[in-house]
């Protein structure tokens, strides 16, 4: 008889210091990256605080305010932050859009544990609900949501293309979405002083605390991420009939800001059940 066929999963790749370092070839990528996130999400928001030079304090609020300009005023009452790590987003939603009701949702447990132990007024907090899930496989019904939100989440994402589907599935008929993500500054010269901080000081500021794999990894994601022309282009092909980009920081990051037609019926092509809204 022949030996018996091994088939547990490969370890993911490992920096020199032992932390997760996610390769998208490897078929372990999206375990790798829930490791990840669990890996550094005790130190997650002061050490993207300290890498970006304190910029990240402004990028949030700011995409918020994009989605007010996008909306024409018009307030959402229903909004779901995906991949909302420790949430700082969902907070800042739920304090600028008063009255609406904000859902965070994360594939990391360690992050969601963060978020809920996180100090917000007690009107805010009353309408903040935090759950389990993958942007993949969303637990909502067709077109629940007035506004889908992520910040710095799409990069991280094995299947582009599929993500925007099943995220355009939950946004109600004449909804937004607003997808924040690193980009590539537009000017060459800005391009190459950015390029020299983002791909040598950060992997550098995270293998000082530990973290090297994470760290080495961001860089690599944004070369992995479509250019905006063709972000815009998923997009349109994931059932969205009007798209922007709105620059931040000389372009270092973008907000992508989606509407659903009025009226439309699910366009997605999602394979994904519609299930009820189930939050922790």
């Amino acid at each position: 008889m022949g030996a018996d066929l091994d088939v547990t999963p490969s370890p993911g790749r490992k920096a020199s210091d032992g932390s997760p370092y996610p390769d998208r070839s490897d078929p372990s990528f999206e375990r790798d990256v829930r490791a990840m996130f669990a890996h550094i999400a005790r130190g997650y928001d002061w050490f993207d605080h300290v890498a970006s030079l304190g910029n990240d304090l402004f990028w949030r609020p700011r995409a918020l305010w994009d989605v007010d300009r996008f909306r024409d005023g018009r307030i959402p009452r229903s909004i779901l932050d995906v991949g909302c790590g420790p949430g700082d987003l969902s907070i800042l939603a739920s304090h600028h859009f008063p009255g609406s009701r904000v859902v965070g949702v994360d594939v990391t447990p360690a992050m969601l544990s963060r978020a809920r132990a996180r100090r917000v007024p007690a009107a805010d907090g009353r309408r903040l609900h935090w759950g389990e899930a993958t942007a993949l496989r969303l637990p909502f019904r067709t077109g629940t949501f007035d506004l889908v939100m992520s910040a710095f989440v799409v990069r991280n994402l094995p299947r582009l293309p599929d993500a925007f589907s099943e995220l355009r599935r939950v946004v109600a008929p004449g909804g937004t979405l607003l997808t924040l993500e690193i980009t590539e500054p537009a000017a060459a010269w800005f391009g190459s002083l950015f390029h020299a901080y983002f791909d040598t000081f950060v992997p550098w500021l995270g293998a000082a605390v530990g973290s090297e794999g994470p760290y080495r990894y961001l860089p690599e994601s944004l070369r992995t991420l479509p250019a905006r022309s063709a972000m815009l282009a998923l997009l349109h092909r994931a059932g969205f009939d009007r798209v922007e980009t709105r620059p931040q920081s000389l372009g270092i990051v973008t907000s992508y800001l989606a509407q659903a037609p009025d009226g439309a019926g699910d366009r997605s092509g999602s394979t994904a059940e519609d299930a009820p809204i189930v939050v922790r």
